[in-house]
Parts: structure tokens; sequence; C-alpha cells
């Protein structure tokens, strides 16, 4: 009888293992169901050195890729809505802009503040004895040549300063995670990214989990606050019109299977290598894990699958394309290769259970089942004796 159990056991374990329930998928399964020639379901790639060279060719999106222009920004020049001040002085008392004398001591004011006024939508500003001057596009040293001009014949030797007392026109916009979100104006010299930043008092949360958004006419590009930090040519220029918003955007990823932690779990930094993602969710189980079957999945874009499988038919309507990347722990340089593999946002890490735990699993389940059967065999052979 107890031979009858134990062959049924053995037979049921070759048989049925793969119905136990599993945190997921064996490495087998997952090898099997990769792109074939009849069904595209995502790509297999061994994580190697030509792998890790291919993804480090590839960053992401960078500022400096994108606008490609460092410059410092032109010469600032007046536009609608700023508002403009204009002084105007002459060489001798008794002209236009001269105040009456009120003592014999005094040669009485030889000059004329004339106040601030918004440039109108048709580019001009009032000048008294000069008439309206057109100021849209000009820089202040052209309109106090204008001015000059139009007070030519009418004024005592007349000068004139201009200055742009607020610049709209040339002023950038700052919000989100900034102490003090505003519409800032850019300086002659100048400005770039970090600079407008701290003119808006600063970021307000944790530099690792901070993004930088900058909009540029039709243009978007977010890159992490800490690559501007780490990389000058990232702290582009700004230019006027543009939009700047840092987002808080804490960076996670998701931990399954035969690994200590079964849960998300936030990146704390920026430039997380797969090593460091594996021992943040508590590393491979022992007895449990397999260590030909640590994967990871997330998705690339088509010019990446190019390069890791030169073969691979892609659909010009392919956006994205399901990646798994399979990792084994057994080579000892494995580990040098996780250490210079960085992961990304939303990635998923997978460590499969190997085959010899579903065993054990199954057989302790056997065990359960079997052991108070013979344990009754046991107790009747003992009572028949």
């Amino acid at each position: 009888m107890r031979f009858r159990i134990a062959t049924l056991g053995f037979a049921l374990a070759l048989a049925g293992c793969s119905g136990l329930p599993s945190t997921g998928p064996m490495s087998d399964d997952i090898v099997k169901l990769a792109d074939n020639d009849v069904e595209k379901r995502y790509v297999l790639v061994d994580v190697d050195d030509r792998t890790v060279s291919i993804l480090s060719r590839y960053p992401g999106p960078t500022l400096r890729a994108r606008f490609g222009d460092y410059r410092p920004a032109p010469q600032i020049r007046i536009g609608v809505g700023d508002e403009v001040r204009a002084t105007v002085w002459e060489a001798a008392a008794g002209g236009l802009f001269s105040a009456p004398v009120t003592d014999r001591f005094s040669a009485g004011s030889r000059s004329a503040v004339i106040p601030d006024q918004q440039v109108t939508q048709d580019g001009t500003i009032a000048v008294p004895y000069a008439g309206r001057i057109n100021v849209i596009g000009k820089t202040p040293a052209e309109v106090e040549r204008d001015i000059l001009a139009g007070l030519a014949g009418k004024a005592i030797e007349p000068q004139a300063l201009v200055t742009v007392t607020r610049s709209l026109s040339n002023s950038v916009t700052v919000t989100g995670e900034v102490t003090n979100g505003a519409r800032i104006p850019l300086s002659p010299r100048g400005d770039r990214i970090m600079d407008v930043v701290g003119s808006a008092g600063g970021v307000r949360g944790a530099v690792h989990e901070t993004f930088v958004r900058l909009t540029r006419g039709n243009n978007t590009v977010t890159v992490p606050l800490e690559n501007i930090l780490a990389t000058p040519q990232e702290n582009v220029y700004m230019r006027p019109g543009d939009i700047l918003t840092l987002v808080r955007e804490p960076q996670t990823y998701t931990a399954f299977g035969a690994i200590g932690a079964n849960t998300v779990v936030p990146f704390g930094k920026i430039g997380l290598s797969l090593e460091e993602a594996i021992a943040k969710a508590g590393g491979l189980l022992d007895f449990r894990s397999d260590p030909d079957g640590i994967f990871l999945l997330r998705f690339e874009p088509p010019a990446v699958v190019r390069q890791l499988v030169p073969g691979r038919d892609i659909d010009a309507r392919e956006r994205l394309i399901p990646v798994i990347y399979r990792l084994t722990l057994r080579d000892p340089k494995s580990y040098f290769l996780a250490r210079t593999f960085k992961m990304r946002d939303k990635d998923v890490l997978y460590v499969a259970n190997a085959s010899g735990a579903e065993l054990q699993k199954f057989l302790g389940i056997i065990g359960s089942v079997t052991g108070p059967v013979s344990l009754g065999i046991s107790a009747a052979a003992v009572a028949g004796q």
C-alpha cells in the first residue's frame, strides 16, 4: 500500500507540477512564449556587454539634443505690453523740458521724466513734442535715437535715456515645484534654467524626485533635475516665452516573483542600477528563486529594438515594443553587467521560481494529504499484530 502511494505521488509530481499555484511564469515559459515566426508577443534579450552598450547610447530625451542652442539669449528688445520710461535732458535752461527759475541762485531743472507707459498694440509710446515713437522690436538705445530725432530743432541739444521697467515680452513663466511661481524677466546677459529656478525661490521638493519640463513653442522635453545638475550642457539658456515647469514625479519600479518584497519600490535616487534594484527589493529568495530567471520588463522605442534585434520585423504603427531583458546570476560577470544596467521609471522586475521549488511545493502538498493516510495504515498494521 505504501509503495502504491509513493508511486502515485511521484507520477503526479512529474505530470502535475505546472498546475500548482505560482507567483508567475517559469523561466522556460518566458523563453517559449517570446517572439516567433507566427506571433509577435515580446522581444527577449539577454543582458550582455552588447546589450548594455546599445542601451547606453539611448539615454532618453535631453534638452541639449532637442533645443541645441547654448548661446546667450539675443539682445533684449521691446515688445507689446512692456512698460517703458523715458527721461529727456536739455543743455540749457529755457527749453521745452526746463522748469521755471524759482530763485536767482538756481538755474532751474533742465530735464523731464516721462512716466512709465505700456507699449500699445500698435507698438508705440508717446513722447511730448516728438509724437508717437515706434518701439516694437527695438532696443532701448535705438529708441533713444528715435526720440532725439523727433526732438531735433525743438529742444536745446536734447539727450534721452530709455529704460524698460517691466518686460513681459522678454520673460519666461516658471511654475510647479518652485517656491514662488512667477513670470520672470530675462536679463540682457542671458539666463540659464538654474538661474531662472533660483529667481523663483528654488526647488521645493527633493532633487532626485523633481523633473524639469521645458516648453518652447510646440516642443516639450522633460528631464530629471539631477541630470541638469550633473551635466552642465543640459542647463540650456532660456528664451523669451519659454514655460518652465518643475514636476515632482517619484520614480518607482515593481518587483514580483521569488524576491524579498513583491511591491512597488521607489528609486530613492537618479541612476538606479539593476544590481541596486534587486537589493532594494530584498534580494533573491533562497530555495525558491531561479538564478537564471532574472527578468526586466519594459517598453522600448523601435530604434532601440532595431539595434538589439536587427532581424526583428517592426510594424510602422508600433511606437513602443515590449522587451524582456534576461539576466543570469550564475555567471559572476553578470553582477558587473547588472551594475551598469540602468533602471527606468515603471520598469517591472520579475524573478522566476526555480523548477526544484515547484517540485518541493508539490511534494509538500502530497505529504500533507498522504501523511494522515500513511499514519492510519501504520496504526492498522500495529493493531492487527
